[in-house]
């Protein structure tokens, strides 16, 4: 089973960098479907049908069936086939949406079966090498047309030479908004991450794809999920705008109990930032693809938790009733604050989950996963339903994806989280005779900019556990907002401390709430300069 790094650094390595090189040749005609199949009827029910079907028997791996020529295959040589730009599905049409498909090979070594769908009917695509550029050195052999393919990518009219959404690579997917940068991944489903026993991936095995009607602007994509532990049908609608929205419809049937479910995964990546310089051997000054995990619970309560690149696993998990929302955003947009002119972190897309329905009690899970460097994605976030996912139910699940520079909803009438700092905490120009560690929690928007210099801002902090002290909230002109700072005095223990602040007015709050939680130092690690 490939693990969680070969596989994200798989899939960004092909597309990081929004396509490949195209070319002005032609060969065969197009993307067609096998010889000699018929079309069969198709709808979400069937594809439901096929899954709960497909449960009650037992899970058969399809992982190496492929020729060996391709399970061989170099990076540089598996780099080197690219899909021919001119041989895209709908591409002699009037949709405004055209399809290109990813080969197989090198890591990704089980077959997608794609199907499209045309006035209800659906037939399978053929392989056809004709279809794909190779200037690689090995050769591929002939490949039969039943061989399928790894996944499949997005174009648009607007630009069809880049692409807006891809799915490759386990029930991994990526889109982008307005920016037409790759950053954030989602997933079909999340088992067990973050537990000390190994992760499992489910997979989508096959992909329906309904040719869009010439003056549509939306796309229907249906996928079947398929793992040891349950099976899945997903309806997506992909519509392209300045942010992407993606409906997803789930259906899920499970085979065994699932104790650790994640609904709606998304997967990210956190090396460096202001707040954890853990990892800041680099020349760049921050480098991460988003920055925080946003959540709006049930209650309206609007909760902002800064991302960290731990020295552990860590799992914090935020208990939740019916969650109005969640997501991992990239806030900072400012160039400066990254100086990549290569990926454009700055340029990431933030994702919001917006559920639709009630999805009753659960958490909303947050992993952070220790890496050192950039090509492994090391944050995961999800929703995990109380109540475990038995076999010989169904169990659905509604949301909407948003991917995009802002998310769709915001705590317009409370201040957000602009900014968090940490350093050695202590008074300037004093000895320091114990150890503490300061907190720099920046605010703006809401009210904050119409109150008057007098006003009696006051930060409300509470810690799980040590001593808060030199604590302050004051004016920020530079960002027309607050500044809440304060000390923490760990005590001997290095276990975790969590951390809540939220800024307040006469009683009534001002901003959101931020939560952090920060791990001491070993005692004779504790520096005090």
């Amino acid at each position: 089973m490939m693990d969680r790094r070969s596989l994200v650094k798989a899939m960004a390595g092909l597309m990081g960098a929004g396509l490949l090189p195209l070319t002005s040749l032609v060969h065969g005609a197009g993307v067609q479907p096998i010889s000699g199949s018929k079309p069969r009827s198709f709808s979400y029910g069937w594809l439901k049908g096929l899954a709960r079907e497909r449960a009650s028997q037992a899970y058969v791996s399809h992982e190496g069936e492929l020729p060996e020529t391709l399970k061989t295959l170099s990076w540089d040589d598996y780099q080197a086939i690219g899909f021919r730009a001119d041989q895209a599905l709908w591409r002699d049409t009037d949709s405004a949406f055209q399809i290109q498909l990813f080969h197989l090979g090198l890591y990704f070594q089980q077959p997608v079966k794609i199907h499209e769908v045309v006035d209800g009917e659906a037939t399978e695509l053929a392989y056809q090498q004709g279809l794909f550029r190779y200037e690689g050195e090995q050769p591929l052999g002939d490949l039969p047309e039943d061989m399928g393919y790894a996944g499949f990518r997005v174009h648009y009219h607007n630009n069809f030479a880049l692409d807006l959404a891809a799915f490759l690579g386990a029930s991994y997917f990526r889109a982008v908004g307005s920016e037409m940068q790759y950053g954030v991944s989602s997933r079909g489903l999340a088992i067990d991450t973050g537990m000390n026993k190994e992760e499992e991936f489910p997979r989508f095995t096959e992909f329906w794809l309904e040719q869009p009607e010439p003056e549509s602007g939306r796309l229907n994509v249906w996928a079947l999920l398929d793992s040891p532990s349950t099976t899945g049908a997903y309806a997506f609608v992909l519509d392209p705008g300045r942010n992407m929205v993606m409906d997803v419809d789930v259906a899920l049937y499970p085979r065994t109990e699932i104790t650790r479910a994640g609904i709606a995964p998304l997967t990210s990546m956190y090396q460096v930032g202001e707040n954890s310089r853990r990892m800041d051997y680099d020349w760049r000054p921050e480098i991460h693809d988003s920055d925080g995990l946003a959540m709006r619970t049930g209650n309206g309560e609007w909760l902002w938790r800064p991302l960290v690149n731990p020295v552990t696993l860590r799992f914090n998990s935020y208990r939740d009733h019916n969650p109005s929302g969640f997501g991992l955003l990239q806030r900072d947009r400012d160039f400066d604050h990254y100086q990549d002119d290569g990926v454009f972190y700055d340029r990431r897309p933030s994702v919001w989950v917006e559920p639709i329905g009630e999805w009753g009690a659960g958490s909303v899970d947050l992993v952070e996963i220790p890496t050192v460097d950039e090509t492994f994605d090391n944050i995961v976030a999800f929703w995990h339903p109380d109540s475990p996912l038995l076999p010989g139910r169904e169990y659905l699940f509604s949301y909407r994806l948003h991917w995009g520079e802002a998310a769709p909803v915001q705590p317009y009438e409370l201040a957000t989280v602009q900014a968090t700092r940490t350093g050695l905490g202590g008074v300037v120009g004093q000895k320091r005779t114990y150890f503490s560690w300061r907190f720099a929690v920046d605010f703006a928007g809401g009210a904050l900019e119409m109150l008057g210099q007098d006003a009696e801002v006051e930060p409300v902090i509470s810690v799980s556990r040590g001593d808060v002290e030199i604590t302050s909230a004051r004016p920020l002109s530079a960002i027309g907002g607050y500044r809440a700072m304060f000390d923490l005095v760990p005590g001997d223990s290095v276990e975790p401390i969590n951390i809540r602040v939220y800024l307040r007015l006469h009683g009534e709050p001002l901003t959101e709430t931020w939560l952090y939680q920060y791990t001491p130092p070993p005692v004779d690690e504790r520096e005090l300069y």
